[in-house]
């Protein structure tokens, strides 16, 4: 199927080298299958472009006027494909990324600032959210997400961490109210809790044979982020079920302590995603080298 942009290389390549065989060379045709390609694109243009003789050929004005044009689109469109090659093996350019609230600010960022910082070229785009959002609709580079993923041909993943949950509380709570001894106890504790999901407030828990269940809760106070659940926790309000990476502190500490120690059940992948491409552009090969290696590092310092 003939485009407008048939033959146009064609005719610049004749007009420069001065015949249909030094064309015909250069672009590895054959002599006639580049005049054929002009003589489509002189009737596609109603219009004749060279004069051909048995000795020489020579532009008419009208192939004077249109050489000029072609010249500067493919001059154009070189430059275009330079770039492309410039932005496939330089880290530059703005990068999308979203995050999940907590873990992003905390883990994530961090990282990304590193990586702009060794690449000054390069400009972030960061955003947080909690949901699933559609990476290639919403013209996403990259996102994190905690959780199983759907099945996906569209998207590539990385795993680079696991979500651990423990149970925690401030030492004045436990002074006052007890730690529980078994995932049944809990029904007689305040409990603080976040995100609810269909109506559900659920904590993870083991059972006797090591099988993560479901364990409903009462409920003190309920938050819409980690963040607040955390200060509730802190200042003594009840027990909390929150992620590993995000109390560890508060625990080296002695500000929160673990209760239901190895009972807590509840393990979902931390996972890199963007789009799948054939070619991975320097700016996003770089924040995936950035983020792999601070998964390594922190997968080594667990140990």
């Amino acid at each position: 199927m003939s485009t407008r942009f048939d033959g146009i290389t064609e005719f610049v390549a004749v007009t420069r080298f001065g015949s249909f065989t030094a064309a015909a060379t250069e672009l590895g045709m054959t002599k006639s299958a580049v005049g054929r390609a002009i003589s489509r694109l002189e009737a596609r243009l109603d219009t004749k472009l060279l004069h051909r003789t048995t000795r020489r050929l020579t532009l008419t004005p009208a192939g004077e006027a249109w050489l000029e044009h072609c010249v500067a689109a493919l001059a154009e469109l070189d430059h275009g494909q330079s770039a492309l090659a410039l932005a496939r093996d330089m880290p530059s350019g703005r990068v999308r990324i979203d995050l999940p609230t907590a873990f992003g600010r905390l883990h994530i960022v961090p990282v990304l600032l590193d990586v702009a910082q060794r690449y000054p070229a390069l400009n972030l785009n960061v955003s947080f959210t909690d949901r699933r959002v559609d990476l290639i609709g919403e013209n996403i580079d990259f996102a994190v997400r905690i959780g199983n993923l759907d099945d996906s041909t569209d998207l590539v993943a990385r795993k680079i961490g696991v979500q651990h949950m423990v149970i925690v509380a401030a030492p004045g709570y436990l002074a006052k109210r007890g730690a529980p001894q078994s995932p049944s106890d809990l029904a007689s504790h305040d409990c603080i809790v976040g995100r609810r999901q269909e109506n559900r407030i659920d904590w993870l828990v083991k059972n006797a044979d090591g099988a993560t269940a479901r364990q409903a809760v009462p409920i003190k106070h309920e938050f819409q982020d980690f963040d607040s659940v955390l200060m509730a926790a802190r200042a003594g309000h009840g027990l909390a079920q929150l992620p590993s990476w995000m109390v560890r502190d508060d625990i080296r500490s002695g500000a929160l302590g673990i209760v239901l120690d190895g009972m807590s059940g509840g393990e979902l992948p931390i996972n890199l995603l963007w789009p799948r491409t054939k070619t991975l552009p320097a700016k996003m090969r770089v924040v995936i080298d950035g983020l792999t290696q601070w998964a390594q590092e922190q997968s080594t310092a667990a140990r």
